[in-house]
């Protein structure tokens, strides 16, 4: 059978491949206990909106820099998700207990260039509260609805400018 042995080195042997630095029964248990957590942890727009506005809550957009660049909410600080890593999070986020408010792109309509959308179970949202569950990061909130960004409360930065109109009304 020479066909069969490329697709068995292919697969690999998984009891060969050992790598300490990579840990997927762990991330499913973290994924499962950030999962419960989560559930208390979702806000409404305005629930966001007021929770940004106290003392020392920190807004994280963890979308790349070119997308935060493009567009983001007003307040945030970006740490795109590949960066999320112990040294980062030790420089920007070195309190554990700070209030720490996510969004992504699935939380937005009408500025597809800015918040293109992912497939529902590969939200960013998930990944992003996972990873800083993980981290030890236990005061996380996410914005939880799809808003339409051209009717949202919250600002952005830079501001949305009005759409023009398709003429006379």
């Amino acid at each position: 059978m020479i066909g069969a042995a490329p697709c068995a080195l292919a697969a690999g042997d998984p009891a060969a491949i050992v790598n300490p630095a990579i840990d997927m029964p762990r991330y499913l248990l973290v994924a499962s206990e950030a999962a419960q957590s989560r559930e208390t942890h979702r806000l409404s727009e305005q629930q966001f909106i007021e929770m940004s506005r106290a003392p020392g809550a920190i807004i994280l957009d963890a979308r790349s820099r070119q997308k935060y660049d493009e567009m983001h909410v007003k307040g945030a600080i970006n740490l795109s998700f590949p960066d999320i890593a112990i040294e980062s999070l030790e420089r920007i986020l070195p309190d554990k207990r700070v209030r720490i408010l996510i969004y992504c792109n699935n939380n937005f309509l009408n500025a597809p260039s800015a918040f293109p959308t992912k497939l529902p179970s590969a939200s960013l949202n998930i990944s992003t509260y996972i990873a800083l569950y993980d981290y030890g990061y236990r005061n996380v909130y996410e914005l939880g609805p799809l808003i339409d960004i051209d009717s949202s409360q919250l600002e952005f930065e830079p501001p949305i400018r009005p759409r023009l109109s398709d003429g006379p009304e």
